[in-house]
């Protein structure tokens, strides 16, 4: 799983696994999940991130071995 944030573009990309995107479905105006050909939600995209969501914390928990 990786978390980005693009400063530029005040966007949160959540990926949480590497695969090939079939669909991307609109959540609302500012929110996309990409889905595998299995309907696997692959990645989620936040527009307007700073205004949405914490950036500026990060909490990791529950690292798998």
């Amino acid at each position: 799983m990786k978390v980005s944030y693009f400063q530029d573009t005040d966007t949160l990309y959540i990926e949480f696994k590497t695969s090939d995107i079939a669909e991307s479905k609109d959540l609302d105006e500012n929110t996309i999940m990409d889905l595998d050909d299995d309907g696997n939600v692959c990645a989620i995209t936040f527009e307007h991130a700073s205004k949405r969501t914490d950036v500026s914390h990060l909490i990791v928990e529950g690292i798998a071995a």
